[in-house]
């Protein structure tokens, strides 16, 4: 196994793609279906850059998600500090720092448009479907891909790998390709790869002559259900407990209030709203049960983009119980002693997500602000 697995570069100022695949070493669909298309993308004219890494090698050989700690759930800055102090250092950690390293390459050398995409599959059966950060850039790239996209989930998640990278102002998406074990998983991951090949500017589109075919290919497999969901609410797994997900769930499943989903140490547990089913565990490594999805009326994305674009947010900082966390105006801190009454969509408008929570104050990171639009507000699809 190597970690760098294809290094094309081009003009600093021209766009790069950058891929990771087998950040969890059970989800090799990515990586089989970058291996086929290898040989058939070093025949081709690009016209960027374009970096393929390999995530958790020692998983990947064993065939686990991970060996001490799961690879995606450890990228801040706080967890990356304890990392470089920690002796014997977990698994994991030279998987991070190697991958790190190369990120910071590519971000202080790459002078043009930069597009991270990371690869994975789930433990149910699933539509294909796209992960982002909740950034307008995320938005706008994501929305060219005939697959459902899905909002809001960095705030259940602590450490993923995009969330580390899009604090960094990039775009960023992760791509869920279909179930482990499926080769359609495997079909879908090359479809989306040809699409980011064209989408990027890498390619031309002469270049890919099957590429209407991935498209359809893409759009059949999604069933045409190419919305956009929020994440509402998440079944965290504690370490003392045994959780079995009862049989037969998909994502993208409804379900109605008061449905058995699974059982927590023996004890049933039911839906408490009536959802959208997604992510059900059927593996025995990971932390989230089960999540709950509802799709985001066109209105509340337009009217999202509105007032972000005009910076409204800066208009809270005038209630009480809220100002700014620091100087940058990165993220708000909100007293919730005195700001109880601000629900959590009207954030979620104005581009407030992920928080970090106390006894008294929440932390909610604005990506609109760290993102850099400047570098993407020349590409076709950003209008």
């Amino acid at each position: 196994m190597e970690r760098v697995l294809m290094k094309i570069e081009g003009e600093p100022k021209s766009p790069t793609l950058v891929f990771f695949v087998g950040i969890h070493g059970n989800e090799k669909a990515g990586l089989k279906a970058f291996t086929q298309i290898k040989d058939e993308l070093e025949q081709l004219s690009f016209n960027g850059s374009l970096y393929v890494f390999s995530g958790n090698m020692r998983a990947l050989e064993k065939d686990v998600r991970f060996i001490d700690k799961d690879l995606n759930r450890i990228w801040t800055s706080k967890l990356i500090e304890e990392l470089q102090e920690q002796h014997p250092p977990i698994a994991e950690a030279s998987d991070l720092f190697d991958l790190l390293g190369h990120i910071e390459i590519i971000v202080a050398t790459r002078k043009g448009p930069i597009y991270f995409i990371d690869f994975h599959t789930t433990s149910s059966r699933t539509l294909p479907f796209i992960t982002i950060n909740d950034a307008l850039i995320n938005r706008k790239f994501s929305r060219q891909f005939p697959a459902p996209v899905i909002l809001g989930i960095e705030e259940y998640l602590e450490g993923p790998l995009l969330s580390y990278i899009n604090q960094l102002g990039y775009v960023s998406l992760g791509f869920e390709s279909g179930q482990h074990e499926e080769l359609e998983a495997i079909e879908n991951a090359k479809a989306f790869m040809y699409l980011s090949f064209c989408f990027s500017g890498i390619l031309k589109k002469e270049e890919i002559p099957s590429l209407d075919k991935h498209y359809e290919h893409l759009r059949n497999a999604s069933k045409e259900n190419i919305k956009f969901f929020e994440v509402i609410d998440r079944y965290l797994i504690k370490n003392t407990e045994t959780f079995v997900m009862e049989e037969g769930f998909g994502s993208f499943q409804k379900i109605a209030k008061g449905t058995l989903l699974a059982h927590s140490n023996s004890i049933p547990i039911f839906a408490n709203k009536r959802a959208t089913l997604f992510m059900p565990l059927y593996q025995a490594q990971g932390e989230e049960g089960f999540f709950l999805i509802r799709r985001i009326p066109d209105f509340f994305l337009k009217l999202s983009t509105f007032l972000r674009n005009r910076e409204l947010d800066r208009l809270l900082t005038w209630l009480p119980g809220v100002r700014w966390d620091s100087p940058k105006r990165e993220a708000l801190q909100v007293n919730l002693k005195v700001a109880r009454f601000l629900a959590r969509p009207i954030f979620h408008l104005l581009g407030y997500r992920q928080r970090i929570q106390d006894t008294d104050h929440i932390k909610i990171f604005n990506r609109e602000r760290t993102a850099r639009k400047d570098l993407y507000m020349e590409e076709k699809w950003f209008s």
